[in-house]
């Protein structure tokens, strides 16, 4: 039976949000996926904004080729947390990094779930 624990990102320190530094590839780093091929990471991203207007957001889920591995879309401003990644698998050290239109602007905090068989 498989069992379900709930993680931080790899890369947030004590939790807390990840400021979205990169504005093209590659991106700032977010989290790096569970190694090997048995275990999944389920993973839940949510952004905010609090510039005085709508941010593109690219997130590169695992690589960085276009339209593959890329999650492309307008982050709305002063919106609260928006989801971003709603619960999506990756596993075999797949990093998840991101970018946007312009630096220091959106914040991105979240969590997995790692799925072990």
């Amino acid at each position: 039976m498989a069992t379900f624990t709930k993680y931080g990102l790899s890369y947030s320190t004590d939790g807390r949000m990840i400021k979205v530094v990169a504005t093209s590839t590659p991106g700032t780093n977010i989290h790096t996926a569970v190694s090997g091929v048995t275990d999944w990471d389920e993973v839940w991203l949510y952004a905010i904004n609090n510039h005085t207007a709508a941010v593109t957001l690219t997130i590169e889920f695992g690589g960085t080729t276009s339209p593959d591995d890329l999650i492309t879309l307008s982050v709305p401003s002063k919106s609260g947390l928006y989801c971003v990644v709603p619960g999506a698998l990756l596993r075999n050290g797949c990093v998840v990094k991101a970018f946007a239109t312009s630096a220091n602007l959106i914040s991105i905090m979240g969590w997995v779930n790692r799925i072990t068989a």
